[in-house]
């Protein structure tokens, strides 16, 4: 009998690749861009699991004239396949399975079925992609539990159990693209344990990346990065050739998607470095490609950091890849046409021009020349996105509009809605720039309903979001904010997809994604002033607001974070002296919503105070507060902030009786401790009038106040000077003191210093005891970028994942919460506008019900003093909020400066 090997394609699945623009990925042997949602993906194809040949290969021999025309339909569809034309493939695959199943043929049969599978989740049919591999996995599914006892028996049963575990594979990817993480991963491993019995060494790494990014997607980091260590390992073994390098490409792109920037460099330079010693030309330049794509991220992650040197020279160093792939890639001109293509991208968002125009006749002779197919259309849509950004005289509007319309005229060819509503949607976004209201309105509707007639709601979200920029303009507020809520739902439908697995959601969440929150609170707030449902949209607006700060956390981590645990009303309502204030920041003004006990109704306020006025202050007090001497510019600038923030509602505090104030702090605002706010009448501090807490949104874990716990401390913390990771780390000469004064306060505590504070120690400790309290008195720092955001033990930088990790570990084996993780003298990355950002992860994902933290390092004998008094409160049983105030009070009344007593912040449960 004659059999085709199977053609797996897209098994690492890029979740969401929303961002504009996007750069092209190169295929190989084992990654691939499935179920993409921007058209500027390339459609890419993994090879066979014993191939590096694109080609399906014959296994065996006889066959009759109708199986052989059987067979070539099979391959006449992975041709069309590879060239992006789906509905064609489709077609061919349905006849060539229902011919196979006529001839009693299981394994072809199966195996038509799981390619047929993967056309429909191309065209985003997820029924039909469901009902194909289920029928693939049904035909096999009779034997497969023998199978895997008698693997040796028969080269057709190690045939039949590698098709058994491929067509799982491909279930797990679509299980991956429906947002069912777990039931993947399950799906993935089952698939491994025939490779590992199959000794299929090639199928088993592909699956353990998936497996990896999977992992990923459900928060489990350690145990993804473990597994791509592995994979590491495992491919470093073998000797060079072609499929290594693929395989090291694939790792190092993975490894880029998850956020390991340094690490994915790495691989991918081995990538290339055994590209040519093989001489394999395609390969090298496909690494060169990724390279290009990591220095890119690279590039945007320094930029977050506020590292612009840093950052041009990654810019510089992407152009090099991008050209050098061009150079090598002369005779594969698909790879050459994404490196070209990418390397406009990115000369374009460098404003670099007249280098950018250069290319342009290049790229358009080959689009002109490309067959129909969703990479021609893909590509139409990348060069026209980069050309809208460049127009001059020379590039008129109309010629792009017709290179758009052209990709709308193949992609309904092709029957490929998903390629034509993107399409549509771009050209409707180009009318909307040249100020064609009317036509783009039209075109944008057209996208939307071939973006939901296939439920692709990642396209969706952005064609609604267009059309509520649209009203807008044409100033039909009522409708643009309709279409916004749409935009903003849907966003919501696809939050466990919206993890930045793909880089490039990541560095451009704060254009694809955070304009729509913002833009729907505008229109909100401003509907909120013409009508007399003034309460349902004030609701509406912190709703969003604070779905706003779960994605960015969701985005920072690159997995779901943890659904909120609380009614944040209901827990105000129970403390009748507390009030939630949310601060939002929008480019004109800045809003207040204030949330009070016994209150039907929430108050708003509003300064007209422009955002960058507002973040220039914050940015210059950031600078400020970690200088002991300038306590009169803190005080001057300080004074500004309470007077937008505080000022507006102090009557009603004051009326209402509140004694603490839970800040919902938006933006730059989240980078200062509020207690420093200054009320110039009073010649008050916040701090001196009320208790302070922060809180992200409604991410509580189920209030309890620290009074009904026993204090159970581990106290832990790196006094010498170390040199870790290539960082040095000075002295914190304190760190004893505070340990021992900590330790005075309560009853029963265990201590780990220096030497023994590793993470080992760590994990043991908070394992084997219910301590209450775990109090870390080390460097460390939070940073926007999660790679950055660390605490320092005696022989390691803890980074956030590897932290949640630890402390996740004892919700397993220990069921009581640590009510209170204590991170002392840390501080926020310098020059990084976001960095508060990496604190509020720790706070969400460290399980604890609160996080108390500093803001800049004080090594200081204050420090000592400070903590002294907060134990000594919390064991008197007043609430954390309270605590902590009066612990800075303590301070306070001994020394003025802010320095000293204002770095801490308590995130979380405040009771």
């Amino acid at each position: 009998m004659k059999l085709l090997k199977h053609f797996l394609i897209a098994l690492l699945t890029v979740l969401l690749c929303i961002s504009l623009p996007h750069f092209f990925e190169s295929s190989n042997d084992f990654t691939a861009a499935f179920a993409t949602s921007n058209p500027s993906d390339v459609t890419a194809v993994t090879h066979s699991s014993k191939s590096t040949t694109l080609p399906f290969s014959v296994l065996t021999t006889t066959s009759t004239a109708n199986q052989t025309q059987t067979y070539s339909l099979v391959q006449q569809s992975q041709a069309l396949y590879e060239v992006g034309q789906f509905m064609e493939a489709v077609q061919l695959l349905k006849k060539a399975a229902n011919e196979f199943k006529a001839n009693n043929d299981v394994l072809n049969e199966a195996i038509s079925l799981s390619n047929l599978s993967l056309a429909y989740q191309k065209l985003g049919k997820w029924q039909e992609a469901t009902e194909a591999i289920r029928n693939a996995i049904a035909s096999l599914h009779a034997q497969s539990i023998q199978l895997l006892h008698t693997l040796k028996n028969s080269d057709y049963s190690q045939e039949k159990s590698q098709i058994f575990a491929q067509a799982l594979d491909v279930q797990g990817g679509l299980k991956l693209a429906q947002g069912q993480t777990e039931a993947a991963l399950s799906t993935w491993q089952e698939a491994a344990k025939i490779y590992q019995q199959l000794d299929d060494t090639s199928a088993l790494i592909r699956n353990r990346i998936n497996q990896a990014q999977a992992m990923q997607a459900l928060g489990n980091y350690l145990q993804a990065h473990k597994t791509l260590i592995l994979v590491q390992g495992i491919l470093q073994k073998q000797p060079d050739s072609s499929l290594k390098a693929t395989g090291l490409q694939s790792l190092g792109n993975v490894l880029r998607s998850l956020g390991y920037l340094n690490d994915s460099h790495k691989i991918l330079e081995e990538s290339s470095s055994v590209a040519r010693k093989v001489g394999d030309a395609i390969a090298q330049s496909n690494a060169l490609l990724s390279l290009g794509n990591t220095a890119r991220a690279q590039t945007y992650a320094q930029v977050n950091l506020g590292n612009s040197n840093s950052a041009d020279n990654y810019t510089k160093t992407a152009i090099q890849y991008y050209q050098q792939a061009v150079q090598i890639a002369s005779a594969t001109p698909t790879v050459r046409l994404q490196a070209q293509l990418n390397l406009l991208r990115l000369l374009v968002e460098q404003k670099e021009f007249s280098t950018a125009k250069a290319l342009l006749s290049k790229i358009q002779s080959q689009i002109n020349n490309l067959p129909p197919s969703r990479t021609a259309v893909n590509y139409r849509i990348n060069f026209a996105q980069s050309l809208s950004k460049i127009i001059q005289n020379e590039i008129q509007p109309k010629d792009i509009a017709k290179m758009l319309a052209q990709a709308v005229e193949v992609a309904k060819n092709l029957k490929d809605e998903r390629s034509e509503s993107y399409a549509l949607g771009t050209l409707g976004e180009l009318y909307e720039q040249s100020g064609q209201l009317s036509d783009a309105k039209g075109l944008t509707q057209q996208a939307l309903v071939k973006a939901e007639s296939i439920d692709a709601q990642d396209i969706a979200y952005q064609w609604h979001w267009q059309m509520g920029r649209i009203l807008q303009k044409q100033s039909n507020i009522p409708a643009a904010t309709a279409a916004y809520n749409r935009a903003y739902n849907a966003l919501k439908s696809l939050r466990n997809d919206l993890v930045a697995i793909n880089p490039d959601v990541q560095f451009s969440f704060r254009e694809s994604i955070e304009p729509v929150y913002r833009d729907y609170v505008d229109l909100l707030l401003q509907l909120e002033e013409n009508t007399n449902q003034k309460s349902n949209n004030l609701l509406q607006a912190r709703q969003v607001i604070e779905s706003l700060q779960l994605a960015e956390l969701d985005n920072f981590f690159r997995s779901p974070c943890l659904l909120p645990r609380v009614d944040l009303d209901k827990l105000v309502e129970k403390e009748k002296s507390t009030a939630v204030i949310y601060p939002i920041i929008l480019d004109n003004r800045l809003e207040i919503i204030t949330k009070l006990p016994g209150q039907d109704t929430i108050y708003r306020n509003t300064n007209k105070i422009s955002k960058n006025i507002l973040e220039k202050t914050v940015e210059q007090l950031q600078k400020d507060l970690p200088v002991a001497s300038r306590e009169p510019d803190v005080k001057q600038y300080s004074q500004h902030l309470y007077d937008w923030l505080i000022k507006p509602i102090e009557a009603n505090l004051a009326n209402q009786g509140i004694k603490t104030l839970v800040f919902v702090l938006d933006g730059a605002l989240r980078n200062i401790p509020m207690a420093i706010l200054y009320d110039k009448e009073q010649q008050k501090y916040l701090i001196e009038k009320y208790a302070i807490s922060l809180t992200p949104g409604l991410q509580l874990i189920d209030p309890k106040p620290l009074q009904n716990v026993q204090l159970n401390v581990l106290v832990a913390g790196v006094e010498e000077e170390r040199l870790i990771e290539g960082q040095s780390f000075s002295k914190l000469s304190n760190v004893t003191q505070e340990l021992k004064q900590v330790q005075a306060e309560v009853k029963t505590s265990k201590k780990l210093l220096n030497q023994d504070f590793t993470e080992i120690n760590l994990e043991k400790q908070i394992q084997s005891t219910p301590f209450s309290v775990v109090h870390l008195a080390t460097h460390g720092q939070f940073s926007s970028d999660v790679e950055q955001t660390y605490i320092l033990t005696w022989d390691n930088l803890l980074k956030v994942r590897e932290l949640d990790n630890l402390l996740r570990t004892r919700g397993e084996s220990r069921p009581e919460t640590i009510e209170l993780l204590v991170l002392s003298a840390c501080k926020t990355a310098t020059g990084d506008k976001r960095a508060a950002l990496g604190l509020a992860g720790v706070a969400v994902r460290a399980g604890a019900r609160s996080t108390l933290a500093t803001l800049w390092t004080i090594d200081d004998e204050s420090t000592s003093e400070f903590m002294g008094e907060l134990y000594r409160q919390l064991d008197a049983g007043v609430t954390k909020a309270q605590a902590l105030q009066r612990a800075q009070l303590a301070i306070l009344a001994k020394e003025n400066r802010p320095y000293f007593w204002a770095p801490y912040v308590l995130v979380g449960n405040w009771l």
